[in-house]
């Protein structure tokens, strides 16, 4: 039995910041707050490593300030986000230059009900392309495989 990797791939006209994603996402019911009071974010560096920190939620300036900062734009960056509402999340990840952010189901993945082995891929869609409407969003595309 193999596994499944689902995702979706945003495109912005511009240029998003993680602080602008955030915020709104947060208008919409999302968190950083994932792992009981802590806050999870990655900063691929010059050596390529995928290094994955971890944070108080009182930090939350700090860490977006990080993500943003001119000589992290080169790298991909990460920050886990949740719906506390739904119980679930994922991963947010920002590519070089900024303008494609993937979202990666994670944390608590929702499974069509008829068809447990298939993400609910509606649902993220209409959870996260209303609330990146509003910052430029230009497209999406959403995917699910079997490996």
């Amino acid at each position: 039995m193999g596994s499944r990797d689902a995702d979706i791939d945003f495109t912005f006209t511009d240029p998003i910041t993680v602080r602008a994603a955030l915020d709104a996402l947060t208008r919409a019911g999302w968190s950083m707050d994932v792992h009981a009071g802590s806050v999870s974010y990655m900063i691929n560096d010059a050596d390529d490593m995928y290094e994955w920190y971890s944070s108080s939620p009182g930090d939350y300036g700090e860490v977006l300030a990080l993500l943003d900062a001119p000589g992290n734009l080169p790298y991909s960056v990460a920050v886990d986000v949740c719906y506390p509402e739904a119980g679930t999340g994922g991963m947010l990840l920002f590519m070089p230059g900024r303008t494609e952010v993937s979202f990666v189901p994670t944390i608590d993945r929702r499974r069509i009900p008829a068809a447990p082995e298939f993400t609910d891929l509606a649902w993220y869609l209409n959870a996260l392309v209303l609330a990146f409407v509003g910052v430029g969003l230009e497209g999406y595309e959403a995917k699910e495989i079997k490996y």
